[in-house]
């Protein structure tokens, strides 16, 4: 492949993805996402956590919709399949993922934002699902994640107007959880993402993957599953090594 449409890079732990398609605002072409597919089934074994960002001013500008026009409804049905098994590798892979958000997170991109599990945005961050506008729907589970983000009804009325909702608004409903200045969102990310990797990897990986499924399931389900992933982590070696830890300087009394 002679254009190189996702960088990666690797250091303390830590696996930077980059979509590197700047010119197109980063829009996710066929080769796009299948680049993101390799990119993350490519994750080394020992990485800790996954940064995810854009090149260039937009994170990520959503469909390339010039790909779309000469689809049968058989080609569009796969076609959205294939963004969902992209998509649900990078919620469910059991590795956290932080995004760093700024200028487009528009329809395929926001998809991609909320299958991520922690997110930053700077001020230029703009937010939009304008796929009714075009006379399409979602495909790539925005119906799903960011419905569940900030209500069905919400994203309806996103849907119907296309209304653009600004950094601030997208704070305010949780489509991120953080919210920096200009051209801070990557550091952040990667401060953040230190942080994480700090944690026992099982640990991770049981927020990560559990907590989601828990939120799809009967509330006595739920409370089974979560005991169940509680026993996985709480009896593993590397756990009771961190409580040993922390009680012995418990008992140690106050550090002056």
């Amino acid at each position: 492949m002679s254009e190189q449409l996702v960088r990666t890079s690797y250091k303390d732990h830590i696996y930077t993805v980059t979509l590197a398609r700047p010119a197109k605002r980063n829009a996710i072409s066929d080769r796009l996402l299948s680049a993101i597919e390799e990119a993350f089934i490519a994750m080394p074994e020992d990485a800790r956590v996954i940064v995810l960002a854009g090149d260039g001013e937009h994170f990520c500008a959503g469909l390339d919709l010039s790909e779309h026009q000469h689809r049968e409804p058989f080609g569009v049905m796969k076609h959205s399949q294939s963004w969902h098994r992209v998509f649900n590798r990078i919620q469910n892979s059991g590795i956290p993922v932080v995004a760093a958000l700024y200028g487009a997170v528009i329809g395929g991109g926001l998809e991609l934002a909320t299958a991520t599990h922690v997110r930053i945005a700077e001020p230029s961050t703009i937010y939009q699902l304008p796929e009714g506008r075009h006379g399409i729907f979602v495909g790539g589970g925005a119906s799903v994640r960011v419905a569940k983000i900030i209500g069905p009804g919400r994203m309806c009325e996103m849907m119907l107007t296309g209304r653009i909702l600004d950094a601030d608004e997208g704070q305010r409903l949780g489509l991120s959880h953080y919210l920096v200045g200009h051209g801070e969102a990557l550091a952040k990310a990667q401060e953040l993402a230190r942080r994480i990797a700090e944690n026992a990897p099982m640990a991770n990986w049981a927020m990560v993957t559990a907590i989601s499924r828990i939120d799809n399931m009967a509330t006595d389900d739920g409370f089974y599953v979560e005991s169940l992933t509680a026993a996985l982590t709480q009896t593993s070696p590397e756990v009771a090594e961190r409580i040993g830890h922390f009680l012995n300087r418990k008992g140690q009394g106050p550090q002056r």
